[in-house]
């Protein structure tokens, strides 16, 4: 099973009276999935907020409900959000098979510095942050790591296809799919010597205007 676990009760309340649990500091859950029917649970929410942050939705989680002698191999699949505070108000898990591969997604991380960042002051930019993964789910890993030494200069770049890994895993974007690149520096012009071409060109134009007939 997995290394991370939470344990969880039997929920009763249902509906809008759900917000008297989240005064209580109680998060109502949802498990669902593979070979069992909906249950509806709930959790201390200091408990399940942590537990979220180091599980995320890519790492498996060992879940058990109270009464319940069996553990359910779990993906927290999707966490519901307060709109202003942010507060964790739903949290779903999915049941899944420890010998079936599942999708999931998995953070990219670009570690290191660039060389086009360091000597020729460039910035990095990621515009793929995260990747869809099928793999059992023992295997999934919590992160994919690049390096950014490979940007060696502003023609560079690292795509899907340099992202490495092992075992039996298979990454599902598109290989070509930009991952990390470093952008050149925008070069600003001093606003005197913009100033002084500005005069100059409008003194050659005047210059350049033809004389009028007398």
């Amino acid at each position: 099973m997995a290394d991370l676990s939470i344990g969880l009760d039997k929920r009763e309340i249902t509906g809008k009276k759900v917000a008297n649990l989240r005064r209580t500091g109680i998060t109502p859950i949802h498990m669902y999935g593979s070979e069992i029917d909906s249950m509806t649970l709930q959790c201390e929410s200091a408990q399940i907020d942590r537990l979220v942050l180091q599980a995320g939705t890519n790492i498996p989680v060992t879940v058990s409900v109270s009464g319940n002698d069996d553990d359910h191999l779990c993906f927290v699949r999707e966490i519901q959000y307060h709109p202003v505070t942010e507060k964790i108000l739903h949290v779903d898990f999915i049941k899944v098979s420890a010998e079936q591969k599942v999708r999931v997604e998995v953070p990219v991380m670009v570690e290191g510095m660039s060389p086009a960042v360091r000597t020729m002051g460039g910035t990095l930019l990621q515009p793929l942050q995260s990747v869809t993964v099928e793999a059992l789910p023992m295997d999934i890993p919590p992160v994919l790591q690049l390096q950014a030494e490979l940007i060696l200069d502003f023609e560079t770049n690292l795509y899907v296809q340099d992202i490495p890994i092992s075992g039996d895993l298979t990454i599902i974007n598109a290989e070509n799919e930009m991952v990390a690149t470093v952008v050149a520096p925008r070069i600003e012009r001093d606003p005197i010597l913009e100033s002084a071409d500005d005069a100059s060109e409008t003194s050659e134009e005047d210059s350049e205007e033809p004389k009028s007939e007398e």
